[in-house]
């Protein structure tokens, strides 16, 4: 039950419960009023002012930025992509899984051209995958060659479609008897993505 100094009267002579504050608000009420202006004034301005401009998709003095999204198809079944961009070239890094007993994993440096809101892409970087399916990890390191478009459909949004050319490397089969050897034929995989700019 409140105690009778949480109670105030006001000036027709009714009963009024006391505000409750925290610590803090009673810190900031002992304040003189030049200091809560001036705390007032800078919280405003903090708020209203303009956020640094930030690129959202690649091309011409575009700037640096930053796209993340997901893929089907290209180095797995799914896949989440990172993508840091400067101007008309980034680094597009893929982390994905084909049957959720493996780990794939790209690393692709990639050249937009034109600066309308279809672009034409190229790339070129390395793919590995690691599987287990008996007691030995299998391990495999692919070159990789994704040619395509990537269509900003709205800012920040944007999709792409792509055919990967894959070459193999190397390979380190899970099976120490399976002595077959490399297939060295270059290996196209279509891959398509959704990305949005932070």
């Amino acid at each position: 039950m409140p105690h009778e100094s949480e109670y105030r009267e006001d000036d027709a002579g009714r009963a009024q419960a006391r505000p409750r504050y925290t610590p803090a608000a009673r810190n900031l009420l002992r304040f003189d009023p030049v200091t809560r202006t001036a705390a007032v004034l800078a919280f405003v301005l903090s708020c209203s002012a303009p956020a640094p401009a930030i690129a959202q998709t690649p091309g011409p003095d575009a700037g640096e930025g930053v796209r993340i999204g997901i893929s089907v198809g290209g180095i797995s079944t799914v896949g989440l992509t990172v993508e840091l961009f400067r101007d008309t070239r980034s680094v597009d890094m893929t982390v994905g899984t084909w049957r959720f007993r493996d780990v794939s994993v790209s690393a692709v440096v990639r050249q937009y051209f034109g600066a309308g809101s279809a672009r034409p892409v190229v790339g070129l970087g390395l793919w590995t995958v690691a599987a287990k399916p008996d007691d030995r990890i299998g391990w495999s390191l692919v070159l990789r060659a994704p040619i395509g478009v990537d269509w900003e459909v709205s800012d920040p949004h944007a999709v792409g479609a792509f055919l990967n050319v894959n070459h193999a490397l190397w390979v380190r089969r899970s099976d120490p008897a399976d002595d077959l050897p490399l297939n060295r034929r270059l290996v196209p995989l279509p891959e398509v993505y959704y990305r949005v700019a932070r």
